[in-house]
């Protein structure tokens, strides 16, 4: 009896005293603090039939200069971090490019893979629209995809989802 309660307070402290990020607790409210000021553009949206989240989110830094960064969230299934690219302004024409690093694990032997892959997105930017490519290095996607991000006020992992 004893040694149940020892395991029960151990468990329990591990849960509280884990490591922000682990036993799959996402970054969403450092993602969502850090998206705050910056415009988004999105095309994300859950499908009926499987549940799951698919599309893009782009948030883009308010404009100082001809120099911005964005954060590119790609969404495959369900949440996704954001991948830090690099954005050159043109007048209302943008080139947003970067690499990805993505890290995965392989199952079932949990083994630790990294992939990269060069981003880039060329498009034309207004108050609420974004029309343009992306191209992502590796992935089963058409290269270059045509793309049209509508304006919205959070990324799709900080808004709330009654309809879920």
């Amino acid at each position: 009896m004893r040694e149940v309660k020892i395991t029960t307070v151990l468990a329990a402290l591990l849960l509280v005293l884990r490591p922000p990020n682990s036993f799959g607790q996402s970054r969403l409210p450092d993602e969502c603090s850090q998206t705050a000021q910056m415009d988004i553009y999105s095309d994300a949206q859950v499908s009926k039939v499987t549940g799951d989240l698919s599309g893009f989110d782009l948030a883009l830094d308010r404009p100082s200069g001809s120099q911005r960064k964005a954060l590119l969230f790609v969404y495959e299934g369900g949440g996704s971090e954001g991948i830090p690219l690099s954005v050159t302004v043109d007048g209302d024409n943008l080139v947003i490019e970067g690499t990805w690093v993505e890290h995965l694990r392989e199952y079932p032997s949990k083994k630790d893979i990294v992939q990269t892959h060069r981003v880039r997105i060329t498009g034309k930017l207004t108050q609420k629209i974004l029309r343009g490519t992306i191209s992502i290095e590796g992935l089963e996607i058409v290269n270059p995809e045509s793309m049209q991000l509508k304006r919205v006020q959070k990324i799709w992992v900080c808004k709330t989802h009654s309809s879920q």
